[in-house]
């Protein structure tokens, strides 16, 4: 114990927070930082990363390659992804409270559409709702999404008509879905791709009127770069090592100022979430702006 604290004092003073920078203008950095030191910031972009799969997607390959080594544990919630089975109660919350909060939102059934869905735990949970009328959860990882169609076959009541999965990335879904969803989600999904504005502008254009993009990140400060590489995954081991790049971070003001640019949104809802060990997620308000958060948004015309 001593002589790991010796070490994290030191980087802790060399941690500095982060200055906030229009989201067009963040360009992700090429390498994962180096483990017990932080990292130095550096810009996204819009303009497609060499290491994208392709031009015209935000899919990194080490991101898929990661992921898909994680899949034979994914419902395990015990396993490497018991942070996102605690999580998923609040993202629940958080888009009941979005759809109250505007008389506009679409009225019941709603239909999904969840991407980067991963093992289906989020849409899982949806297609379960009585107020669902279908979900559709697509993902570029094989691995993983060959588990998610595997656990949903083991309930009758998922049929094909209410939960699909699909191998295919937001830049590769079908033009004539889009404007039909009521709401599009990408839970911890934008911190993974290669140039996130392209990315949320494609998320945003299967979003039908009166309808939400709901997505939930990480703040791009030095309190998160300690909770989530330092102690998440060096020292406490609770998420895998190599999940995160905290230079793909993206802050509230960022996100907000992305949207505030694009015509046809409204004012954005923001909810900060810490995780306590023991308890598990909570909301705390002001936390957003130095780590976890959720981030909510209506579209109030055509778009």
């Amino acid at each position: 114990m001593r002589p790991s604290v010796r070490l994290a004092r030191p980087l802790l003073r060399r941690a500095r927070p982060t200055p906030t920078l229009p989201l067009t203008q963040l360009q992700p950095h090429p390498q994962q930082p180096p483990t017990l030191k932080p990292p130095t910031p550096k810009p996204f972009s819009i303009t497609p990363h060499p290491s994208s799969v392709n031009s015209s997607s935000s899919v990194n390959p080490s991101e898929v390659s990661h992921f898909n080594a994680l899949a034979s544990t994914w419902w395990d919630p015990h396993g490497p992804s018991r942070i996102l089975h605690l999580m998923n109660p609040l993202r629940h919350d958080f888009i009941l409270s979005s759809l109250s909060s505007a008389p506009s939102s679409p009225p019941y059934p709603h239909r999904y559409l969840d991407i980067g869905c991963g093992g289906g735990i989020f849409a899982e949970s949806a297609a379960r709702l009585p107020t669902t009328t279908s979900v559709t959860g697509i993902d570029p990882t094989p691995n993983i999404l060959a588990v998610a169609k595997a656990h949903a076959a083991k309930d009758p009541s998922l049929t094909k008509e209410k939960l699909r999965y699909l191998s295919a990335t937001v830049e590769t879904l079908p033009e004539e879905e889009k404007g039909l969803y009521d709401v599009v989600t990408c839970f911890e999904v934008v911190e993974h791709v290669d140039h996130p504005a392209e990315f949320l502008d494609a998320c945003g254009s299967f979003v039908r009127p009166g309808g939400w993009l709901v997505l939930s990140t990480i703040a791009r400060t030095w309190t998160s770069w300690v909770t989530t590489n330092l102690v998440a995954e060096d020292i406490l081991g609770v998420v895998p090592k190599g999940t995160h790049d905290w230079n793909k971070y993206i802050n509230e003001e960022e996100l907000r100022g992305h949207f505030r640019g694009w015509a046809g949104w409204g004012a954005p809802r923001v909810m900060g979430v810490v995780y306590v060990p023991g308890l598990g997620w909570k909301e705390v308000p002001g936390s957003e702006k130095i780590g976890n958060y959720f981030f909510a948004v209506q579209k109030v015309a055509g778009v």
